[in-house]
């Protein structure tokens, strides 16, 4: 089959899902989620954690797609194509796939970044960032280290790699604590670190320090949300 006809067929996927929406979802999420750090991530299955730097795709009821967004999904699927060495084409056309839920997909184009060997910090966090939204909280893991190694005062890296060990198949709590602890080091009221810190702890039955951080989300806080969504978090155990 012609590279065309692949990509046309590709785009009908596309066309299919977004029919009635247009994508909102800005592919920098670092940058928003900061301006929003004080809320959870909004997924379908409501997690527990807190992620210090993403939160959902904004898709939002529009218009049907046609005009702009479906050539640019063309664009965007044929530039991560023709230009294989392109780390940004290649992120994008995996976060386009993500967004239909398509994991496989999206992978290998995270995959094909991940080649690329990279040696700039914002890569390894988008990098992170890719393989978190996927589940592959090991791979997360690894691109987080290499950013932490460059900037290890990122509050938000850190408190998502501490999110990783507690999310992952074989759960390492204690890693996850210690994260979450030197990521309060350096600011005590640092909300989704001390919020995910209680997770840990309510996960490895310490009760106690669980209602400690509820008590500080409180005092840090007294018009914020983490505190009750801890509690009910507790309460779902």
């Amino acid at each position: 089959m012609k590279k065309e006809n692949i990509l046309f067929a590709v785009v009908g996927i596309f066309a299919g899902f977004f029919a009635g929406f247009y994508l909102a979802n800005s592919l920098n999420k670092r940058e928003t989620s900061q301006q929003n750090a004080s809320l959870a991530r909004n997924a379908a299955t409501n997690p527990p954690f807190l992620n210090g730097q993403t939160q959902a795709a904004d898709i939002k009821p529009s218009q049907p797609a046609q005009g702009k967004p479906l050539p640019e999904v063309a664009e965007k699927l044929d530039k991560a194509t023709s230009e294989p060495n392109n780390f940004d084409a290649q992120m994008q056309a995996g976060n386009l796939y993500l967004q239909i839920k398509g994991t496989d997909k999206a992978r290998e184009f995270f995959d094909r970044a991940a080649r690329l060997n990279t040696k700039e910090y914002e890569n390894f966090v988008k990098l992170g960032d890719a393989y978190f939204d996927i589940g592959q909280f090991e791979q997360a893991e690894k691109w987080y280290l290499e950013a932490l190694n460059k900037k290890p005062e990122d509050l938000n890296v850190r408190t998502d790699l501490g999110i990783t060990f507690v999310e992952r198949e074989t759960p390492d709590y204690d890693r996850a604590v210690k994260e979450f602890q030197i990521a309060l080091e350096t600011n005590p009221e640092f909300e989704p670190a001390l919020y995910n810190l209680g997770i840990a702890y309510a996960k490895k039955g310490e009760a106690a320090q669980t209602e400690k951080i509820i008590a500080q989300l409180e005092e840090i806080n007294p018009q914020g949300r983490l505190a009750e969504r801890l509690r009910q978090a507790v309460s779902q155990k």
